[in-house]
Order: C-alpha cells, then sequence, then structure tokens
C-alpha cells in the first residue's frame, strides 16, 4: 500500500512538472523526450513516467512512440479559432449577466488585483506567469458572473488558453503592458453595465493578440 501511494506521488510530480515544461513553452512543439530524461531529471523510476507519460498523451500534450520516447504534439490547426469561438461565447454570456446584475464590489476589487499583477509581471517581461494572470482574469469574469456550469466549462480551457498566450506573447512581451490596460478597459465596461460595449472591445482585444477566430492559430 505504501509503495503504490509513493509510486502515485512519483508520477503526479513528474505529470505536474512535464505538463509546466510543455504549457511554458521551455518543451517545444516537436521536442522529442526520453522516459530516461525525465526519470534522472526528477529522480525516480521509469515506471511513474511512464504513467505521467501515458496521462500526458490523454491529454493530447505528448504522443508516445515505443522505444523512442514521447514527442511534444503542437496546437492542432483550428484548435486556437475553437478556442477563440468558445471563449467569446462564454466571456460575452458572463458579461450580459453581470450587466443585469450588476458587478459587487468584491469581485471588482479581485478583478482589479489580477490587473495589477499582470502590470507587475509586464515589467519583469515574465510571458508564462502573465499568461496564467490572463486566464485567471477572465476566469474571474465568468466565475462573477454566477453561471457555475459556465465556470467549470471554462476552467477546462485554461491550459489550451495559457499554451496560446504564450505562443502568442513571446515574440513580442512589449504587448503585456496593451494587455494590461486592455483589461482595465474591459473591467471599466463590467462595472459600467455595459456589455455591448465589452463585447466589442473584447473581440478587438483577442484579435490583436491571437487573430480573429476564423485565422488564429496556436503559432501566432
Amino acid at each position: 500500500m505504501v509503495e503504490k501511494a509513493q509510486r502515485a506521488s512519483a508520477a503526479q510530480t513528474v505529470y505536474a512538472l512535464t505538463k509546466e515544461l510543455i504549457l511554458s513553452g521551455e518543451l517545444a512543439p516537436g521536442t522529442l523526450i526520453s522516459e530516461g530524461e525525465i526519470a534522472e531529471r526528477v529522480q525516480v523510476s521509469r515506471t511513474p513516467v511512464r504513467e505521467a507519460f501515458l496521462r500526458l498523451e490523454s491529454e493530447e500534450l505528448l504522443a508516445l512512440h515505443p522505444k523512442r520516447g514521447a514527442v511534444v504534439v503542437p496546437v492542432p490547426a483550428g484548435e486556437a479559432a475553437d478556442v477563440l469561438e468558445l471563449r467569446q461565447a462564454l466571456e460575452r454570456s458572463a458579461a450580459e449577466r453581470i450587466a443585469r446584475d450588476g458587478l459587487a464590489a468584491e469581485a471588482a476589487a479581485r478583478l482589479r488585483e489580477l490587473i495589477a499583477r499582470q502590470r507587475e509581471l509586464a515589467h519583469a517581461g515574465d510571458v508564462d506567469a502573465f499568461a496564467a494572470a490572463d486566464e485567471a482574469f477572465y476566469r474571474g469574469i465568468v466565475e462573477t458572473s454566477g453561471n457555475r456550469l459556465a465556470g467549470r466549462f471554462y476552467a477546462t480551457l485554461g491550459d489550451r488558453q495559457r499554451r496560446m498566450s504564450i505562443s502568442a506573447l513571446s515574440p513580442r512581451p512589449h504587448r503585456l503592458h496593451v494587455l494590461a490596460d486592455e483589461h482595465e478597459g474591459l473591467l471599466a465596461h463590467l462595472v459600467a453595465g455595459d456589455a455591448a460595449a465589452f463585447s466589442q472591445a473584447l473581440r478587438t482585444h483577442l484579435a490583436a493578440t491571437h487573430g480573429s477566430p476564423g485565422t488564429a492559430t496556436g503559432g501566432r
């Protein structure tokens, strides 16, 4: 029982580390990695590495090749556009609910704190951490709307959002400051209860970073 628990813990550690390397871009799409390489890095046997790799394969982040290792899967063609379409639908719906019901002062304060954090990360040029704060900002908007189903579904897009943002912003770190400013504008529309203005600003904001939903690519 103890050995099984230790193996599960080791597999979770390997999973979390490898997933972070992929999402942050440290392991670029197309990179071939071996079980031995990761096992040595984490100082574990190959068994938990194999379990972690299988889990990452199920999440479409790795493609396993027997006797060779695993390849980091690129963002599939069309996936970025699909994510943007879903995001806009959920975020616009959240804005409409907030416009109808009002934005609580505490919720607005939390969103402002996230924007302040984004400004710190923009100043530091930390694209990876900024992408995480960016996702947290929008997830906060959806959760604030009070639609629990939408909030749970939106959370499932988090990894894809982060990977897309890092891919789009790494070549253009100067845009981090711009994004923080635009988030401030989006929050102002929510506070004012203007869902139409929020939707228009959101569409422009996302297109400038990722392209329009019909043309967006993971490598933009």
